[in-house]
C-alpha cells in the first residue's frame, strides 16, 4: 500500500523541526558528497598537477551543458512543491513523468555534443599541451554518463519537492561510496598495500585520469537507475505507473519552460562567466589551475551544507504558498537562514584556520599548497553571504519567480566577477589572489542584491498566493 501523501505544511509540527526533517538528510548527503569529492580530488591530485589540471580544465564547460538540462529541474520542482502543498498529487505525478521524458529528450543530443567536443573543450579553455590527451580521454568517458547524471540531479530535486529528502540521500550515499571504491580500483595500478601490519596485493586497473572518469560515470549511471526505479515503487511518495501516459503534455511543459528558461539563462550566465575565469587562471600556469581547482573543492566542504539549507527553502516556500500560507513561507525562510548561518560560521573557521592542512591533504606539491591555502582563506569569509543569497534565490524560485535571480546573477557575475577579472588580471597583470578576491566580491554583491529584490517582491508574492493557487 502506498504511503500517505506528505506535506511539510503542518501547524502541528514545530517549524524548526520541519526544517531539520527536510534539510538534515540533504545536509548529510551534501557533507558526504563533499567528503567524497575531497577523497576523489586527493586521489587524482596524488598523480600530480598535470592530472589535476586535466580533470579541472573542462569542469566549467561541462557544467554549462549540464546546467541547461538541470535548470528545467527547478521549474519542475517549483510546480511540484506547490502542487503537493495544494494536495494536488495527480498533477505532481504527471509533472514527474514529464520530467523523465524531458531529460531523456534533451540528454541524448547533449551527450553526443559533449563526446564530440571532448578535445576541443580543453583547447578552448587554454589548457597546456601536456594535459590535452588526458583531458580528452576524461571528457569522452565522462560524457557517456551525462544523461544519467542529469537524470539523477533532476529526480533528486523532484523528490525534495515532494518533501522526501531521505530517498535521494540514501541513493546518493550509495553512489558516492561506489565512486570512491571505483576510483581506488581504477585509478591506481596493482600494488602492495599494508593494513594493520598485514601486507597484500591490491588489484588496480592503473587507468589514471581515465579511471577517475570511469568510476564517476559508472556510479552516476547506477544512481540514476535506482532513482527511476524508486519512482515506480509502491513505497514511494511519487508512485508512478507504467500504464500512465508519458506523452509530452505541452501545457505543463510550457509552464515548466516559463520557469526553467530564466534558470537556464542564469546557469549559462554563471557558467560562461566561470569559463572566462577558468581560462584566465589557465594563463597563470598549471600550478594556479591546480590550486584554484583544489581550493574550490575544499570550499565545497563549507558550501554544500549551505546548499542543503538553500535547497530546503525551495520546498518549504513552494509548499507553503501552495497551501496559501505566505506567513509560513516567510517564517520558514527566516528560520532557515538563521540555522544555516550558524553552520556556515563554523565551516568558515575550519576553512580559514585549517587551510594549509586541507590543501596538504589534496596534493603533495608545495607550490600548489602555498597558492591554494591563500585562496582558501579568502573563500572562507564569504560563506554566510553565499548562504543568504542562495536561500533568498531559492525562496523566489519556490514562489515561481525565476527571472529575478537571473537579473541578480547577470549584474553580479558579469558586472563584478568577470569585469574585475578582466581588468585586474588580464589587463593590469595581477595574480591568482586578486582573481579570487573578485570572485568573493561577486558573492557579497549577489547577497545584497538578492536581499533588496526579495524585499520588493515579497508583498506581491503573498498577494498572488492568496488570490490563486499558482
Amino acid at each position: 500500500m502506498a504511503k500517505q501523501n506528505f506535506s511539510i505544511v503542518d501547524d502541528r509540527r514545530s517549524p524548526w523541526a520541519t526544517i531539520i526533517l527536510l534539510a538534515f538528510p540533504i545536509l548529510i548527503e551534501q557533507i558526504l558528497t563533499s567528503l567524497v569529492n575531497v577523497v576523489d580530488t586527493a586521489m587524482v591530485g596524488s598523480m600530480g598537477k598535470i592530472a589535476t589540471a586535466s580533470v579541472s580544465i573542462s569542469q566549467s564547460p561541462n557544467m554549462l551543458i549540464n546546467g541547461v538540462i538541470m535548470s528545467l529541474g527547478v521549474g519542475f520542482t517549483s510546480l511540484i512543491a506547490r502542487s503537493v502543498g495544494a494536495n494536488n498529487m495527480a498533477r505532481a505525478r504527471g509533472l514527474v513523468r514529464q520530467a523523465i521524458v524531458t531529460v531523456i529528450g534533451m540528454g541524448i543530443p547533449a551527450t553526443l555534443l559533449c563526446f564530440s567536443l571532448a578535445r576541443k573543450i580543453p583547447i578552448w579553455m587554454g589548457g597546456a599541451p601536456e594535459i590535452l590527451d588526458s583531458a580528452e580521454m576524461y571528457n569522452r568517458i565522462f560524457a557517456l554518463s551525462l544523461i544519467f547524471r542529469c537524470m539523477t540531479m533532476v529526480l533528486t530535486a523532484i523528490y525534495r519537492g515532494f518533501g522526501d529528502s531521505k530517498s535521494p540521500m540514501k541513493i546518493n550515499i550509495l553512489v558516492n561510496i561506489m565512486n570512491v571504491c571505483g576510483n581506488f580500483l581504477m585509478i591506481f595500478p596493482t600494488r602492495e598495500i599494508t593494513v594493520l601490519g598485514v601486507s597484500f596485493t591490491m588489484f588496480g586497473c592503473g587507468w589514471g585520469v581515465a579511471g577517475a572518469a570511469a568510476a564517476s560515470s559508472l556510479s552516476s549511471t547506477v544512481g540514476s537507475c535506482l532513482l527511476i526505479a524508486r519512482c515506480f515503487s509502491s513505497k514511494s511518495l511519487i508512485q508512478l505507473n507504467l500504464k500512465d501516459s508519458f506523452a509530452p503534455d505541452w501545457n505543463e511543459l510550457r509552464g515548466v519552460m516559463k520557469l526553467g528558461l530564466p534558470v537556464m539563462l542564469q546557469r549559462v550566465c554563471m557558467t560562461s562567466a566561470s569559463i572566462i575565469v577558468t581560462s584566465t587562471v589557465a594563463t597563470l600556469g598549471t600550478a594556479c589551475v591546480a590550486a584554484q581547482s583544489l581550493a574550490g573543492t575544499a570550499e565545497s566542504l563549507s558550501f554544500m551544507p549551505g546548499f542543503a539549507f538553500g535547497t530546503a527553502v525551495t520546498t518549504l516556500y513552494g509548499q507553503s504558498l501552495g497551501a496559501k500560507r505566505p506567513d509560513m513561507a516567510e517564517s520558514f525562510l527566516k528560520k532557515t537562514v538563521f540555522m544555516g548561518s550558524i553552520v556556515m560560521a563554523f565551516m568558515t573557521c575550519i576553512l580559514f584556520f585549517g587551510s594549509n592542512v586541507i590543501m596538504g591533504f589534496f596534493t603533495p606539491d608545495a607550490e600548489v599548497i602555498s597558492i591554494g591555502s591563500t585562496l582558501l582563506k579568502i573563500l572562507a569569509i564569504i560563506q554566510i553571504p553565499q548562504l543568504m543569497a542562495m536561500c533568498l534565490t531559492s525562496a523566489l524560485q519556490g514562489a515561481g519567480d525565476t527571472k529575478t535571480p537571473l537579473y541578480v546573477t547577470m549584474l553580479s557575475m558579469w558586472g563584478v566577477r568577470v569585469l574585475g577579472v578582466v581588468i585586474f588580471v588580464r589587463v593590469l597583470g595581477f595574480g591568482i589572489t586578486t582573481l579570487c578576491i573578485c570572485m568573493c566580491t561577486d558573492n557579497v554583491v549577489r547577497c545584497i542584491l538578492s536581499f533588496i529584490f526579495y524585499l520588493k517582491k515579497r508583498k506581491g508574492i503573498a498577494k498572488r498566493a492568496m488570490e490563486v493557487n499558482m
